[in-house]
């Protein structure tokens, strides 16, 4: 038989099945077990992460404009329990230049709204592109038209000579 859970944080008592901490959200381990503590810090990292804000579909929550910056962004978002990914902008991809450069700052979705509220940063607005008049259009047609024409009559002009 497998020993019983117990939360680290709070030293709450948890089921076999249950995965984290209902009083304050840590993942349950097995009691008496020794884990050695790994050199990377990734076991910290995890446990401060607050599981429903690692729930859903990756969504850019800020732009940051170098890879410090963005490291920044990301331990202060960890700092209240937001897990977040740092990765380059488009068409920045500069090897040469590993640390320079914008990158865009992702959380989950379930915990968008707290990153945005942490870093005061503001939905995107979607704009709705109306298509252009049709006089616009039209004069952008015969421009495009006059330089066909130009173009064959300069080929012509050049092939005949």
């Amino acid at each position: 038989m497998a020993p019983p859970l117990v939360c680290p944080g709070c030293g709450t008592g948890g089921a076999i099945s249950e995965r984290f901490c209902p009083r304050c959200g840590s993942p349950f381990v097995h009691a008496g077990a020794s884990v050695a503590p790994r050199a990377d810090g990734l076991r910290d990292r995890a446990r401060k992460i607050h599981p429903p804000y690692a729930e859903g579909d990756l969504v850019r929550v800020a732009t940051a404009r170098n890879q410090p910056e963005a490291e920044l962004l990301q331990s202060l978002l960890l700092e209240a329990g937001v897990p977040a990914l740092a990765r380059r902008s488009g068409g920045f991809d500069v090897p040469d230049f590993l640390a320079a450069g914008p990158r865009d700052v992702l959380v989950p979705r379930g915990g968008e709204a707290v990153a945005r509220e942490l870093l005061g940063t503001s939905t995107p607005v979607r704009t709705v592109r109306r298509p252009a008049p049709v006089w616009v259009r039209a004069l952008a047609l015969a421009l495009a038209g006059l330089i066909v024409v130009f173009v064959a009559a300069g080929v012509l002009a050049a092939i005949l000579a």
